[in-house]
């Protein structure tokens, strides 16, 4: 459902416009309910629809509360789950301490993941994205069993 990538401001007072793409998408498919959360993994900001973050809590129930790290994930996306509402410009306020978590600044990219749009710091965002670029190029792409199915 999202995919791409942008570039956009976010304002003295924590909120972050979605680019009009991505408001078109939630309103041609009636989403009016997102839930935004903490990416455990990247400290990104991850925002789903409600109807997915529905799925994502059934998933989230499913895991073993003995395993030291699952317990984290579900205590981390879970714990900073908050409703996101967009006002009539298709903005939304990110709380101060998800900014602290998540190191966003002025400028935030806005990537489209399928079933979600995570929310990166740009700067953190091309640090990542070009060590995840190195890492792939100097990798054995035929070591990878989880992608050996996926043609490209």
């Amino acid at each position: 459902m999202f995919r791409g990538i942008n570039t956009v401001s976010v304002d003295a007072k924590n909120r972050l416009a979605l680019p009009s793409k991505i408001r078109e998408i939630l309103r041609d498919n009636q989403i009016n309910d997102l839930v935004m959360t903490l990416n455990p993994w990247d400290r990104s900001i991850w925002l789903y629809p409600l109807h997915e973050w529905i799925r994502i809590e059934e998933k989230l129930s499913s895991l073993n509360d003995l395993n030291t790290g699952t317990r984290r994930t579900k205590q981390i996306m879970r714990g900073y789950a908050t409703d996101v509402s967009l006002d009539a410009n298709g903005r939304f306020v990110i709380s101060t301490e998800m900014i602290k978590l998540s190191k966003i600044s002025d400028d935030a990219v806005v990537l489209g993941q399928g079933n979600k749009i995570e929310i990166w710091d740009s700067q953190r965002w091309c640090e990542e994205r070009d060590k995840w670029l190195e890492d792939i190029t100097g990798s054995d792409r035929e070591d990878n069993s989880l992608l050996s199915d996926l043609s490209l």
